[in-house]
């Protein structure tokens, strides 16, 4: 049996993996960041050595992504930049339980197709991942060419609808410090990474769940 419903939802979880996949890419790689220290010169622009860099990156990494204490290594840091990173983390955790619920779905509903008569329909002939790569595009399409017309502007726009109403995320380069070696360049560096990490996904869907020939 062939189920439209069936297909709606395997569509859903597989643009909501590769959505949270591509994000949790740049928070889980470190090594990504790594690479900029030199590559953006940080050393030789704030006075700091690769080592004192690297682990005040690697404690802010910590305090989002594990339960450790929020710290800066050799780095001021304020209240206010703290709170902004506790925000961040909530978002960060949601990322990454979407990536491990979705993924752990798609690996059972791929078994337990192998083995039931019903199974996800093809929607005017093409199947859930077609039209999972299709609303990524159409969802995130448009911002993509936004953020690559004017990052600045994005990024701020960005902020404002994940930090409603805040204002915490506007750093003072003086009482943190932690703004000096997370530079917009390697932001937007991450935005790039994710957004190639998408583009492959849909590719990928899109492919996969192409109009079968007769």
């Amino acid at each position: 049996m062939k189920s439209r419903s069936l297909s709606i939802f395997i569509a859903l979880l597989l643009a909501l993996f590769a959505v949270s996949a591509s994000v949790a890419a740049p928070i889980l790689c470190r090594p990504f960041y790594y690479a900029h220290i030199e590559g953006l010169h940080m050393p030789e622009k704030t006075g700091w050595t690769h080592e004192q860099i690297r682990e005040a990156f690697d404690d802010v990494m910590d305090f989002l992504l594990k339960d450790a204490a929020f710290k800066t290594g050799d780095l001021a840091w304020s209240e206010s930049g703290k709170s902004h990173f506790a925000d961040c983390k909530l978002l960060f955790h949601l990322d990454l339980w979407i990536f491990a619920i979705t993924g752990v779905a798609l690996l059972a509903a791929f078994l337990l197709f192998r083995h039931k008569k019903t199974q996800p329909a093809r929607l005017a002939g093409r199947g859930p991942s077609f039209w999972a790569g299709l609303g990524i595009i159409a969802v995130f399409g448009g911002f993509g060419l936004f953020m690559a017309s004017d990052f600045d502007r994005a990024f701020t726009l960005f902020h404002r609808i994940f930090f409603p109403g805040k204002t915490n995320w506007v750093f003072n380069a003086k009482t943190d410090q932690i703004i000096l070696v997370m530079p917009e360049t390697f932001f937007r560096n991450c935005a790039i990474l994710i957004g190639a990490l998408l583009a492959a996904f849909v590719a990928v869907y899109l492919t996969a769940g192409r109009k079968k020939t007769k």
